[in-house]
């Protein structure tokens, strides 16, 4: 050890007696200054100008414009420049052949070597300690683990590139060209993650190699020992790849020897690397205050009581625009959407399955018509390089799970160790894949039964299947939207009065209805009532004659006229609807939207009145017009050409009206649960996709936390995490420029101060 200590010492000697080494220290302090600088600044600005802070410390240091994430995209250009003389300048000069003379071996050459990297890899994370102490006294409650975690993978990072730079230093004489080598392996293992992925036995060594996106874990504040291993691993591998490049030349060992050596090594580093990956292998810290990275207690509640096996089949259609999501090219892109699961369940299966069906496909669309789709396939494989036989017909798929309905997209059946199933799906929008929110919502269904919603039809009701402009389908039937309730939890059905409801159905929904009920439909009706079923009934403006007789077995009425609230922007019937305080009984989301200043919008609605409070239930007013500027329009009715005005003549009275209301009351030992609303608009397929001018909406929310409510807070899984305490910065325009001027300037002259009295001191010896 006292050896390895001597040569350390040496070669920090040497190092810091050269203007390389304090070159890379002086302009590394610059970048991390002005990245962490330009951060703060950033964070300041946006408080001041009134956005809601969030999650500061992961702003700072994680993410598209974290310091320690642009850190890492030119940490290659700094690690070649110190490590390319600790061989090549024993080399070219023989001091080598000193070494080889001497009582000292080959390890305790390239050890020595090494901790002189290990040493300077401290000090380039000491200047980042910086940033870690500015963000303490800067922001509210920082997260110091989050941090601290982030250097380590930076710590880490700079280790495994210091060992390939030393290897590379082995085997040339020429300190230029090990610049340019360990600049070429670095390239090799950042985009090695890309080769022959479509080969499973491949796929998996050319991941485990690929050195692109590893620090980036530690970074988000997560620290596995499948990430920490490969560090290691590498550094493992390339400080053993050295030593045995030096006893290859100092023994004379032919090449065959040497490169058996090497292959020892490096199948002993690619064994180790594949068996620390494998799930049941993998440990895991999440160092951020929230637990950000780690499911939620409700996730990992689910995933305890789904006992036994676990198996995830992903169909796969190449017929489908939807192919390359799970192409095998794409696999571990799409396995690490389980990866969380896979941490507390890490027995589950995850099987692959390609068939072809005729999908959405411009390609194949064109053909269809005049090739069947074994011809079209086949064409398509002529140019993949694919085997034909690997796609299997629907047919076959068929037999093994029911995906009918999903029209030939993308779709996963989960299936638990009792055979039940469940269907998980990828979405239209920009995040595409599903969320823990869905995913967790999806293994429930497999431990207990989802509610089923029934949309009654019969009058010209909206139906949960209907996705014109004024139906439900869009946010109710609609498979590819992330948030509707068939991806929720829910069974959708579509039910006629004209027989007695079914017992599965725990939600009914009735809205719009256009002609009244016949004697037959209402004792089914108040049957369903009876029985303690869950209602959302949504009435419109002109329909209160039909819909009132149904309302008023509950106690309350649709009030004649229209709600208006005259703005010089929208259509007077336009309501902005205030979310009150006694929507906390429904859903503490209500409030929370209600304190950012979210209010429902509900185009054309009627007021909901109490008119019996006999009925056993117990009424709370969810979403009401405001106080001032607002009230029952009686006389105008078209709110396109005509201005509405206050008529009290007519009974016309400026006041709040309520909009929504819940009804609770204890029936069958339950709670049922009613919600009354006098527009049915509000959450139609139109509505939902506006965007109106000065108001901040929030439609959907109505939507999910009503059905929540009526699952008894069952169903969607709630995911939601509470907010970072990190959400304010304490210091002002003033104190952000001193810590600039630190970071930025002062830090890098002293660094220049130190670098010029050394050498000088160097040159008078």
């Amino acid at each position: 050890m006292r050896t390895i200590i001597r040569i350390t010492k040496s070669e920090l000697r040497i190092l810091f007696f050269s203007p390389i080494a304090w070159l890379i220290l002086i302009v590394f302090s610059f970048q991390v200054g002005m990245a962490y600088s330009e951060a703060l600044e950033l964070q300041l600005r946006n408080q001041e100008l009134g956005y809601r802070m969030y999650a500061v410390t992961s702003s700072l240091f994680d993410g598209y414009s974290g310091i320690f994430t642009r850190l890492l995209s030119d940490l290659y250009l700094y690690i070649p420049l110190f490590t390319m003389g600790l061989m090549s300048r024993e080399l070219s000069s023989g001091s080598i052949k000193l070494l080889y003379s001497s009582p000292v071996s080959n390890f305790q050459i390239i050890m020595g070597k090494y901790m002189a990297v290990v040493a300077y890899a401290l000090l380039l994370c000491a200047i980042l300690l910086g940033p870690v102490v500015s963000t303490y006294f800067s922001i509210q409650a920082p997260d110091v683990p989050m941090m601290l975690t982030g250097i380590l993978g930076v710590f880490l990072t700079i280790l495994a590139y210091g060992a390939i730079g030393l290897f590379m230093s082995t085997i040339t004489k020429y300190q230029v060209v090990a610049v340019v080598g360990t600049l070429a392996i670095l390239a090799i293992l950042n985009f090695i993650g890309g080769v022959g992925q479509e080969y499973d036995f491949v796929r998996d060594i050319t991941y485990w190699l690929s050195i692109s996106g590893r620090a980036m874990v530690f970074i988000n504040g997560m620290i596995s020992t499948k990430d920490t291993l490969y560090f290691i691993l590498v550094i493992f591998m390339f400080l053993g790849l050295s030593v045995i490049k030096l006893q290859g030349e100092r023994l004379k060992l032919s090449k065959y020897n040497t490169s058996l050596k090497y292959g020892v090594v490096l199948l002993v580093a690619l064994s180790l690397g594949y068996i620390s990956s494998l799930p049941g292998f993998i440990a895991y810290y999440d160092s951020t205050a929230t637990k950000v990275n780690t499911l939620t207690e409700e996730s990992q509640e689910i995933l305890k009581k789904l006992k036994g096996d676990l198996t995830i089949t992903t169909y796969v259609n190449y017929l489908d625009e939807t192919y390359d999501r799970g192409a095998p090219r794409n696999r571990i892109d799409d396995i690490s959407q389980f990866e969380q699961y896979l941490r507390f369940k890490p027995e589950t299966k995850l099987n692959y399955v390609y068939y072809y069906a005729k999908g959405f496909l411009p390609y194949a669309r064109a053909a269809y018509d005049t090739m069947t789709l074994e011809q079209i396939v086949a064409d398509k494989c002529r140019y993949s390089g694919y085997d034909p036989k690997r796609f299997l017909p629907l047919d076959e798929v068929l037999k093994m799970d029911d995906i009918s309905s999903e029209d030939g997209r993308f779709a996963r059946v989960i299936t638990a160790a009792n055979g039940k199933k469940a269907i998980l799906r990828i979405y239209k929008d920009n995040q595409v894949y599903p969320f823990e929110a869905q995913i967790s919502t999806a293994l429930k269904t497999l431990l207990q039964e989802a509610p089923t919603v029934g949309f009654v039809t019969g009058h010209k009701e909206r139906g949960g299947m209907d996705m014109g402009e004024k139906g439900y389908g869009s946010f109710a039937s609609n498979r590819t939207f992330r948030y509707s309730l068939i991806n929720s939890g829910y069974g959708i059905r579509e039910i006629s009065l004209e027989e007695p409801v079914a017992d599965d159905i725990d939600i009914m929904v009735l809205a719009d209805m256009r002609s009244d009920f016949t004697e037959e439909e209402f004792r089914n009706f108040d049957a369903y009532l009876a029985r303690g079923g869950n209602l959302f009934i949504l009435g419109e403006p002109k329909r209160q004659q039909y819909m009132n007789p149904v309302i008023e077995r509950l106690g309350l009425r649709f009030a004649d006229g229209v709600i208006v609230s005259p703005s010089e922007v929208h259509l007077d019937d336009i309501i902005a609807a205030n979310i009150k305080e006694g929507a906390a009984k429904v859903s503490e989301n209500y409030i929370r939207f209600f304190r950012r200043g979210y209010s429902i919008i509900t185009p054309s609605a009627c007021a909901v009145e109490v008119i019996d409070s006999t009925k056993g239930f117990k009424i709370t007013e969810v979403l009401a017009s405001a106080g001032k500027g607002s009230w029952i329009e009686k006389e105008t009715t078209d709110f396109i050409n005509e201005k509405s005005v206050l008529n009290p003549a007519v009974g016309e009275v400026e006041k709040s009206n309520s909009i929504m209301l819940y009804l609770t009351r204890p029936v069958n030992n339950k709670e049922q649960r009613v919600f009354v609303i006098g527009d049915a608009d509000c959450i139609s397929t139109l509505e939902l996709s506006q965007e109106r001018a000065g108001f901040r909406s929030s439609n959907f929310t109505l939507i999910t936390e009503t059905f929540r409510n009526m699952s008894y807070e069952e169903f969607p899984v709630d995911a939601a995490r509470v907010n970072p305490p990190d959400d304010q910065v304490l210091v002002g325009p003033s104190v952000v420029t001193g810590i600039k001027v630190v970071l930025m300037w002062i830090i890098p002259l002293l660094l220049m101060a130190g670098c010029i009295i050394i050498l000088i001191s160097r040159k008078r010896r």
